[in-house]
């Protein structure tokens, strides 16, 4: 388009700011500086808003004359002061008007006369009858002013009334009546202001359109023509009017999408719209300049010079109708919405976000990413049309100069000045850094910001997971003070054209990765902290952990609602500031608290494997049902209430920020499993190794019966079950610690320790990594659930095989001293004899919270003997002094069911760990 001077820009001025009121516009200033006369008046109505320019009289156009007669012998406008009140037009060189016979009459010359549009010569006066004139019904149209919106540039006067509404007399005459030389002159005379947006004389709005609708206005108004015009000439009109519609379409879209609701990136567009629609108003005062200066300037020669506009205009216009569809409300769901909102979307983003964003309730709105994607999908549609591919080319630039502004200020800064919502990251704002080191989660990662999928541009589909970690990562490090968000950045891509696009994405990402890198790695030492919770979650070097146990056994084998937390955490403590243990060296031993789990650990897995009551193939042991131990059919209830203080203690350790984000809350949790699990196998282990004790110091577990042959099979029989539960028992243990746990270990740390290596190279630039926080944190949690699927915590039939021979096992080791008992009355030989008597009176008073009696020490060659002082000694049950050959068959019926369920659960859980290392984890063959 040229760039010429607007010589119509005063009328046009006028137009837009609504000077001209009603429809019938200014007298047109189209006549030569000859035709001008030579006196000027100043006019000014009294009413300005009320009395805007009319259109002449159409009976001054008696006798076939043309309408430029009259239309274009008046003066232009030459200055206009509008205010909210009023509007005041003045006007210089008036029409003269000469009294003949008491009448006004105008001695211009018509100006198509001038240009031989006319055959016949123009008589120089035209009487209107006084009739007439004094029948003319007063045309006042008012202008005023609408209300502000939330669009800055949009108009604020009213629209002006409609052409069909002119009263019959200001109507101008048919086309019927006029040459086709004044047809064409006509014509061109409302094209000119038709194509700026406003009705003519002869070219008027289709009956079928309303102005006053929104929806109408951006389809764009269609335009009928008065009846009478020649053929070819309304075939030529109609191709012109085309973009008539589209300048008004384009106008309003303009004018729509400037809200604030529409987002940053329509602004951008609507303003390259606004430059666009600058030079098609200049072109249009070029054409106004050669009608008024080139006689052969005819219908065809417009239709010429407006044939590139009209296809630039033609582009843009379908770029608005694509995005008004998407704005376009659902009509599919009607009865879900209040006053065109969805109630679901408003309570779903209260419930997430916590506040509501401008347009965040409208069903739809195409903003932001979705903008962008249409435009590159039209610019690739159309990259065949140089033309086209330049326009869309420069929209794209354009409009995405905000959203590149954005994505800098999250590439280098870590934060999101998105007040739209329209930019691919999602901010929770209700997740905050306080909120975090009360609870440290997961939320603060994974959740603060997201990726809004659907609203992001095709040209950064490909990095957006770049485009998030760089951020977060950046985030986390201005969140810790290593970022100056003060600091503004030069020398970025301004918009997604330029070539150092990728470039900017990739270098800001991997300074965001190695800088969050080197302050988890070095400025707050996460080997060292992993390291530390090795020694307290795993108990390595828990040389400090078994003096605790020893200190707390008699507080941690009561029931855990009764187990003093505070008296664990005061021998914690002492325990871990005791010289020469490994703890006592560790900085971070003031984070380890203790804990009670008031769920059972067997139960609480049962729930994380999503186990569903017991599997059909257990239906086959029923046969064995009456040699099962109790504690195959206790329920979880009576378990949970059941469990001691060893079963239920746990360590909590506390992570400052930013380290929580490795060490989440579903880290440690894991931690805590693996650490009750190696508990219960520890503490199991020592139950059984005070059973070895009493089988191998208790007198009926030494003494050798002579008479009865039973009674030495049955103590050899325990003695075997004892000593294979143990081995058992161990070699779990020395499973998970030594082939689970601690080869894991060293992968982890080895992956974790690398970067220490590539960071030690003094001053200079931070070197390039090759893996990033997100796969530190990801190694972290993969270390973490292979140890808990190697040590068969994640597979419900081998959890519940292994819980069931754990429980055979506890169950045989606590009942030991209830067997040691009933030894002494199943022993003839050994019944009621003196050293008999002295064991079970310890016995008795030790399990009856009995004072034992004074003991008087005698030495017989090396073995030291306690002899109880006869004084004090206490009475024994009869039942434990005389013997009862009974015994014997009872605890052999007891013994029986032990080494069933224990062989019986063994050989299954055998079994499947073939199964299983053959199908899902390989590790497991090592047992």
């Amino acid at each position: 388009m040229s760039s010429s001077v607007n010589p119509r820009g005063t009328a046009y001025t006028d137009r837009r700011n609504g000077t001209a009121g009603a429809k019938p516009r200014l007298p047109s200033s189209r006549a030569t500086a000859r035709e001008r006369p030579s006196s000027s008046g100043d006019i000014e109505p009294d009413d300005s808003a009320s009395n805007a320019p009319q259109r002449p009289n159409p009976s001054y156009r008696a006798n076939g004359y043309s309408r430029n007669t009259t239309e274009r012998q008046t003066s232009r406008v030459q200055s206009q002061l509008t205010t909210r009140e009023s509007l005041h037009v003045r006007t210089k060189s008036p029409v003269k008007k000469y009294a003949v016979n008491g009448d006004d009459v105008d001695t211009r010359r018509p100006r198509s006369e001038e240009y031989g549009l006319l055959s016949s010569p123009v008589p120089a006066t035209i009487p209107i009858p006084k009739t007439e004139k004094t029948n003319l019904p007063p045309w006042k149209p008012q202008a005023s002013l609408i209300p502000h919106t939330t669009a800055p540039l949009a108009s604020r006067i009213c629209l002006p009334p409609l052409a069909s509404l002119l009263p019959e007399p200001l109507q101008p005459p048919s086309l019927k009546q006029l040459t086709p030389h004044d047809q064409e002159a006509a014509i061109l005379d409302d094209l000119l202001y038709v194509l700026m947006g406003f009705e003519g004389q002869y070219i008027r709005y289709d009956e079928s359109y309303n102005p006053s609708v929104e929806k109408e206005r951006l389809d764009g108004p269609s335009f009928s023509i008065l009846p009478g015009l020649d053929p070819s000439l309304r075939d030529l009109t109609n191709s012109v009017l085309k973009m008539a519609t589209y300048y008004s379409a384009i106008e309003a879209f303009v004018e729509v999408q400037s809200r604030e609701e529409f987002g940053a990136i329509n602004h951008a567009l609507c303003a390259s719209i606004r430059k666009l629609l600058k030079d098609y108003l200049i072109l249009i005062a070029q054409l106004e300049n050669q009608l008024i200066t080139n006689d052969s300037f005819s219908l065809h020669v417009l239709h010429l010079h407006t044939l590139p506009t009209n296809h630039m205009m033609f582009q843009v216009y379908t770029l608005a109708q694509e995005i008004v569809k998407k704005n376009a409300p659902r009509e599919d769901d009607p009865d879900e919405s209040v006053d065109g909102f969805n109630v679901d979307d408003i309570i779903m983003q209260l419930k997430q976000d916590g506040e509501l964003v401008p347009g965040g309730m409208s069903k739809t709105t195409c903003k932001g990413g979705n903008v962008l994607r249409l435009l590159t999908d039209r610019l690739a549609y159309m990259c065949g049309d140089p033309a086209a591919r330049t326009l869309l080319q420069t929209l794209l630039r354009d409009a995405s100069r905000p959203y590149m502004t954005m994505l800098n200020e999250w590439l280098h800064h870590g934060g999101i000045k998105d007040p739209h919502a329209e930019f691919l990251i999602k901010e929770q704002k209700s997740i905050r850094r306080e909120k975090l080191e009360e609870d440290y989660t997961d939320e603060y990662w994974e959740k603060r910001y997201t990726i809004r999928d659907p609203d992001v541009p095709p040209q950064l589909e490909a990095v957006k997971e770049k485009v998030l970690l760089a951020g977060k990562y950046l985030n986390v490090v201005r969140e810790c003070g290593g970022v100056d968000i003060s600091t503004e950045v030069h020398d970025v891509p301004k918009s997604f054209d330029d070539p150092r696009f990728l470039e900017n994405i990739n270098n800001a990402y991997s300074h965001a990765n190695s800088s969050l890198l080197s302050l988890l790695l070095t400025t707050h030492a996460l080997p060292a902290r992993l390291q530390s919770m090795k020694h307290y979650f795993f108990l390595d070097h828990s040389d400090f952990f078994t003096y605790f146990l020893d200190l707390s056994a008699s507080e941690l084998k009561k029931p855990f609602r009764i187990v003093n937390v505070s008296k664990l955490q005061s021998l914690l403590d002492l325990v871990l500031r005791q010289p020469g243990s490994i703890a006592a060296q560790d900085p971070f031993k003031e984070d380890v608290k203790v804990q009670m789990n008031d769920v059972g650990l067997t139960k609480f897995l049962m729930g994380v494997v999503n186990v569903r009551g017991i599997d059909q193939d257990e239906s086959t042991d029923n046969a064995a049902e009456k040699y099962r131990t109790p504690a195959t059919h206790a329920s979880s209830t009576e378990e949970d209430n059941n469990m001691t203080g060893f079963e239920a203690l746990e360590f909590k350790f506390s992570v400052p920020f930013p380290l929580s984000l490795v060490i989440s809350s579903k880290t440690v949790l894991r931690y805590q499993i693996l650490f009750r699990y190696l508990l219960s196998m520890r503490h199991l282990e020592n139950l059984l190794l005070n059973s070895w004790e009493d089988h191998n110091k208790v007198l009926s577990w030494t003494h050798r019966s002579k008479g009865d042959r039973r009674l030495e099979m049955f103590k050899r029989r325990a003695w075997t079950l004892r000593s294979r539960m143990l081995v058992f028992v161990q070699q779990f243990t020395y499973y998970c610690t030594a082939e689970v746990i601690e080869p894991n270990w060293q992968r982890l740390m080895a992956k974790v320790n690398g970067h220490d290596k590539n960071n030690d190279r003094g001053p200079g630039p931070p070197p390039k990594v090759s893996r990033t926080v997100d796969e530190l944190m990801e190694d972290h949690v993969d270390f973490l659930d292979t140890c808990l699927k190697e040590c068969m915590l994640m597979n419900s039939k081998l959890l519940r095989l292994h819980s069931k021979l754990t429980g055979v096992c506890t169950l045989f080791a606590t009942q030991t001293h209830r067997q040691t008992r009933d030894l002494f009355p199943a022993d003839s030989t050994l019944v009621n004899t003196p050293a008999a008597n002295k064991h079970i009176a310890l016995h008795y008073a030790h399990h009856h919270h009995q004072h034992p009696p004074n003991p008087s020490t005698t030495t017989t060659n090396t073995t030291t003997k306690v002899v109880p002082s006869t004084s004090t000694t206490p009475t024994l049950p009869t039942n434990l002094t005389t013997h009862d050959p009974t015994k014997l068959s009872a605890m052999d019926d007891w013994l029986g069911k032990y080494e069933y369920s224990f062989n019986h659960h063994l050989r299954i859980l055998l079994h499947a760990l073939d199964y299983y290392a053959a199908t899902e984890t390989v590790a497991l063959g090592r047992l």
